[in-house]
């Protein structure tokens, strides 16, 4: 499985984006963790790469305005699994397959569960609350 952050550079030009000067414990799209006091973060609108036509989904993500540090992209982020998430799985067309709230501590089986379907391509974590993008999961 391969986790993806990397934003598109069309994201960093949305018009609709805000400046937060602070803005503790909300979940950065850059770095895969939760926010410091005191680190100045954008708000905009982002649709993933996964989920075409009617299943294309815009909602709100969070980057640091200046990223110190890239993820670890060989595990799931642990900062941002500590509450429940909405994950949906993605054929190869873009179609939703299924969705589902997801527990903390039951974000591995879930994934592995949904990839035993060989017509699974991809998964979004979303929040539960705002809808907010966090990260996609692909097949290795």
């Amino acid at each position: 499985m391969r986790i993806h952050h990397v934003l598109p550079s069309a994201a960093w030009s949305d018009a609709g984006r805000e400046y937060r000067d602070s803005e503790p414990g909300v979940p950065l799209r850059c770095c895969l963790r939760k926010s410091l006091d005191g680190e100045p973060v954008w708000l905009f609108r982002y649709s993933p790469a996964a989920g075409k036509g009617p299943y294309a989904e815009v909602g709100p993500i969070f980057t640091h305005v200046e990223c110190p540090a890239p993820p670890a992209l060989d595990r799931l982020p642990a900062s941002l699994l500590n509450a429940p998430r909405i994950l949906r799985s993605y054929n190869a067309a873009g179609q939703i397959h299924d969705g589902s709230v997801v527990e903390p501590g039951s974000f591995d089986r879930v994934i592995e569960g949904l990839f035993d379907d060989p017509a699974i391509e991809s998964l979004q974590v979303r929040s539960v609350s705002h809808g907010c993008f966090l990260f996609a999961v692909t097949r290795a």
